[in-house]
């Protein structure tokens, strides 16, 4: 006999309570393997492809792509162990004593899912784990199935839609409609007489899916046996209610108009009005606006900046990219260079360093620099963080921040990667600006902004010149530290961009 799993989002750690689905990598009747990447989902850190930890036949998908799903709603159902002669690849023709049990024309064989069901039963599960759940411990035990339990409904592609068997266990009121729709073909639903009897559903689902739409199921007469009142009744009813609605509205709009004058023709300014664009702010662009406005509303931030001389930097960039033999390391970047003098900035100011517990009315200050740089990639603004940036010079640190450069535009960096920064590093003048008053990217407590390195007139031992001038801008946390502080901050980074030689001193 049959087992039919529901398989819910699983909790993928760092505080994430929701993801979209970007791409569905399996098709209702599919067979598949524990473990199995199923879907593909973007969540506010990062792009995640999720494992189904059974094997057997998906039966059921819930959420389209584009959909956004909170931790713990139902993601599909995969049926355990079908029993020889069930085909869920293909629509159900109800027989005229049998269509609740759903059975196929015998010869059919679903030893694809009854192995892989033996293999999670012998083995207990595969041990491969994602955060807030997996199948290293055994199953709990579950009721079997039984068939007549079972609300199977044809589809558009012909797949089985298997609803979820009706048990103790509480309904999600997450969304979890899923992708297959009932036949558009399905006859009329007919309305019967208001009953004070009970109502004959089995299916959570369909009763979930009647109350989302104000459908009064006692009123409905189910298409199944002995009455049952099915997926498909619903949906009726549910088409049947908009159609309704919508014939009211254009009564309504023809009544209003002009005697004369046809409602198309009533108001022709209003209907050229184009409609305004609406965005959902979801995925990393929702996560992005969440974190800058809790920073702009819990952060007392304020801005310093200075005018450097990079000609220096820029030559010996020039010297160490240059140099040959065996001695010669990778390319070092400029923002390598730069990430380098932070950390060694941040070791002469700690307080710089920090955060604060607002609960607790502390200030933090943080052991070690795991150093965040803004990164511009085509799925928006991300800040990979670089671990124990204090410990890495600047060839290590231009290596790092290379190889993450890559996961990031690829969308293939973890939650995390995105997270536990301590302080960020903005190189904004890769857009062609000079200068910028950059958001803290919270709980962190500053953030160094790096503008583009330009020639421009400057005064070089008492003669103009022309040198590479770049601006660099400090926003920081004004509860951490005072003015001074931070432009002790500011000056040393500029220091040590106009005289590189300076970093010899904490090398």
């Amino acid at each position: 006999m049959a087992q039919v799993l529901e398989f819910k989002l699983p909790d993928l750690g760092e505080g994430l309570t929701e993801a979209e689905i970007v791409r569905w990598l399996v098709e209702v009747g599919d067979v598949v393997a524990i473990d199995q990447p199923v879907v593909e989902v973007e969540t506010a850190k990062a792009m995640v492809e999720v494992p189904c930890p059974y094997g057997g036949v998906v039966t059921a998908r819930f959420g389209e792509e584009g959909t956004e799903l909170p931790v713990g709603a139902p993601l599909l159902t995969v049926a355990v162990g079908a029993p020889e002669g069930l085909e869920t690849s293909g629509p159900v023709t109800p027989g005229p004593s049998g269509a609740r049990n759903g059975s196929a024309p015998s010869g059919s064989s679903s030893s694809s899912s009854s192995s892989g069901s033996s293999a999670t039963e012998s083995s207990g599960g595969s041990g491969n784990v994602l955060v807030g759940y997996g199948t290293g411990a055994p199953a709990a035990r579950r009721r079997r199935i039984r068939p007549d339990r079972l609300d199977r409904t044809p589809t558009l592609s012909g797949a089985l839609t298997v609803e979820a068997p009706v048990s103790g266990a509480p309904v999600s009121e997450a969304p979890g409609v899923p992708v297959t729709e009932a036949s558009s073909t399905a006859a009329p639903v007919s309305v019967a007489p208001v009953s004070d009897g009970p109502v004959p559903v089995v299916s959570p689902l369909v009763r979930r899916l009647a109350r989302q739409h104000d459908i009064d199921l006692r009123r409905l007469t189910g298409s199944g046996p002995d009455g049952l009142i099915l997926r498909a009744d619903v949906d009726c009813a549910i088409r049947q209610a908009e159609e309704t609605e919508a014939a009211k509205t254009h009564t309504a709009q023809a009544a209003a108009a002009p005697t004369g004058a046809s409602p198309a023709s009533a108001s022709p300014a209003a209907s050229a009005a184009p409609a305004a664009e609406r965005i959902p702010l979801r995925g990393v662009r929702g996560a992005v606006a969440d974190k800058l406005s809790r920073s702009r509303t819990e952060i007392p931030d304020a801005t310093c900046w200075v005018d450097a001389d990079a000609t220096e930097l820029m030559a010996v960039r020039a010297a160490m990219n240059a140099a040959t033999g065996p001695s010669a390391g990778p390319k070092v970047s400029v923002l390598a260079l730069l990430a380098r003098i932070c950390t060694a900035a941040l070791a002469r100011f700690p307080e710089l360093n920090s955060t604060v517990d607002t609960e607790a009315r502390e200030i933090v200050r943080l052991p070690g620099v795991h150093l965040g740089f803004a990164a511009q990639t085509e799925r928006g603004l991300v800040v990979p963080v670089v671990r124990d940036a204090h410990t890495r010079n600047a060839e290590s640190i231009g290596a790092e921040i290379a190889r993450l450069t890559e996961l990031a535009r690829t969308g293939k960096l973890s939650p995390a990667q995105l997270t536990g920064g301590t302080f960020t590093l903005n190189n904004y003048g890769v857009f062609g600006v000079d200068g910028s008053t950059p958001i803290i990217n919270h709980p962190e407590a500053a953030m160094l902004g790096v503008g583009r390195i330009m020639p421009k007139p400057w005064v070089h031992r008492g003669e103009l010149a022309v040198r590479q001038v770049v601006q660099l801008s400090l926003t920081f946390d004004h509860r951490v530290c005072d003015g001074g502080t931070a432009g002790g901050f500011l000056r040393y980074v500029a220091d040590c961009v106009e005289q590189p030689a300076v970093l010899l001193r904490t090398l």
